[in-house]
């Protein structure tokens, strides 16, 4: 605002609003110099005259054109034409799939047992903290999943949350009642439990073969436990306060594949540059 609320404004004839200098307060003229001024903005203001960067023009659009595409998907037919198969057994199709594809939830207490909560090991307690965030994810899938089975098929209620995951399973979207309980993620439905899936079995090699030696730090349900784990793992090592502690970083020949582990720090992969790739 005091951009806008400044003696410049009328003291100044060449101040401007933004940096472009399409906006600015026309100088004292005739009616129809303001006329001029006014066909002379642009049609559509850029996020420069909001204050915005120019980046906020990119989410914008793309929320836009998600609101185009969901008004799309929303005016699709729901009833099956000729011998195409019907919404529901698309749903009933879909659900059994993807619970075929789903693990079962993981024995955290089997797991406590063989990575105990100890002094010098901070990555036990980071894999403990995100099995139970994955089981819950995992009971909540599995369970909607069944019940909306059953409920096609009529055994139980169709509740306002079991239609409203149908509703977004017929057109791709990850359900509200997943999401609720799930990890950041933008991936469309299919994308998503792939995505799941090998977030799971990340972890499920994690607790069959040890501590791994590269860490996929973009699978993990919540990445700044980690990072906080391997602060901690070297803070304890050398008896440093763990907030004088910063991240250094260093681009390896391989991304997946080490020999063993560092001496120091973590391995990681899963991080990406938008638009580009390193060049090892």
């Amino acid at each position: 605002m005091d951009r806008f609320y400044t003696p410049e404004v009328v003291d100044d004839d060449s101040f401007t609003f933004s940096p472009s200098g399409d906006y600015y307060a026309p100088i004292d003229g005739p009616y129809e110099n303001y006329l001029e001024y006014i066909r002379s903005l642009p049609l559509i203001p850029n996020p420069e005259v909001f204050g915005l960067h120019e980046n906020a023009d990119i989410t914008k659009d793309q929320q836009e054109t998600n609101c185009l595409f969901e008004s799309i998907l929303i005016t699709l037919p729901r009833q099956a034409s000729g011998g195409g198969k019907s919404p529901q057994d698309v749903i009933t199709a879909l659900a059994n799939d993807i619970l075929s594809k789903m693990p079962g939830i993981f024995d955290e207490e089997k797991a406590m047992k063989k990575y105990p909560v100890v002094y010098a090991e901070s990555m036990n307690t980071v894999l403990l903290q995100e099995l139970k965030r994955f089981n819950t994810l995992i009971v909540v899938v599995r369970k909607s999943l069944e019940d909306i089975v059953k409920a096609i098929k009529g055994l139980v209620v169709m509740s306002q949350a079991l239609e409203a995951m149908f509703e977004s399973m017929l057109v791709g979207k990850v359900p509200d009642l997943w999401a609720a309980k799930s990890y950041p993620s933008l991936k469309p439905l299919g994308s998503y439990i792939l995505d799941l899936v090998a977030r799971l079995k990340f972890f499920q090699n994690w607790i069959t073969r040890g501590i791994p030696k590269v860490f996929w730090i973009s699978g993990f349900y919540f990445t700044q436990s980690f990072l906080t784990g391997a602060t901690q793992n070297f803070a304890r090592k050398y008896k440093i306060p763990i907030d004088h502690l910063t991240f250094d970083f260093e681009v390896m020949e391989s991304e997946e594949k080490m020999d063993g582990k560092p001496e120091d720090g973590v391995y990681v992969y899963g991080l990406f540059i938008e638009g580009a790739i390193w060049d090892r």
